[in-house]
């Protein structure tokens, strides 16, 4: 069973996710919060595999709570699930160590994907969420290059931080949304192999989860 906290300031939503979560077979909720004070002490309590955070919550908000519980308990994976998709929200949401993101106007589906995914340790963005991301980025990006006057760009360098040319190259393939088998059937390779030269990026580039990676991978220039 996936274990999973809800923490949202409003009832309803809050009672609503409860619903819904419990009718997954594989998925038990074992805490509900009111606010980011209440979602570190029910993970510190019960240690589940998930939160599922709302971001804009009294006294302690959401992006506070996920660091905190990030840096107590870095098992325990967050995934945002709030009204928003702003770059400032999006971006803080993910530097505070959320892996997934998910506006609420997601569906049951969608929501039991992310919470899946997160309690296997792989990210999950939905397409609002990874835009902004990607937009931000590539705005990051943009403003770097703008300043260089008379460097030239990244196309013809070797890749950044050690990256081997297939570890840029799978790099650039996660940044366009491609999970592990889809890269696996591009690259004529198998998923272990996949698998290897994405630990081997992450540890060379220091990003956590593939939500930092399309990050990493569009300020560097390495988009597929």
């Amino acid at each position: 069973m996936i274990t999973v906290v809800v923490a949202d300031d409003q009832t309803v939503v809050r009672e609503g996710l409860e619903v819904l979560l419990g009718l997954l077979d594989d998925v038990e909720v074992v805490g509900a919060a009111r606010d980011g004070d209440e979602a570190v002490a029910l993970v510190a309590a019960h240690t589940p595999d998930v939160v599922l955070m709302d971001l804009r919550m009294p006294g302690c908000d959401g992006v506070t709570a996920t660091a905190r519980i990030r840096a107590a308990h870095p098992s325990t994976r967050v995934v945002v699930l709030t009204t928003y998709a702003d770059d400032a929200d999006v971006l803080a949401a993910m530097r505070a160590g959320a892996l997934g993101y998910l506006t609420k106007d997601a569906g049951r589906a969608q929501i039991a994907q992310a919470v899946r995914a997160a309690a296997n340790g792989q990210a999950y963005l939905d397409p609002a969420a990874h835009h902004t991301l990607v937009t931000a980025a590539t705005s990051t990006t943009a403003a770097g290059e703008s300043t260089a006057a008379g460097e030239s760009t990244a196309a013809g360098k070797p890749p950044p931080d050690g990256l081997t040319a297939r570890e840029a190259e799978v790099l650039g393939l996660i940044a366009a949304g491609l999970s592990n088998r889809e890269i696996a059937k591009r690259l004529y390779v198998t998923e272990v192999t996949v698998k290897s030269h994405v630990n081997r990026l992450f540890a060379k580039t220091g990003v956590r989860d593939r939500a930092q990676a399309v990050r990493y991978a569009y300020e560097h220039g390495l988009t597929a």
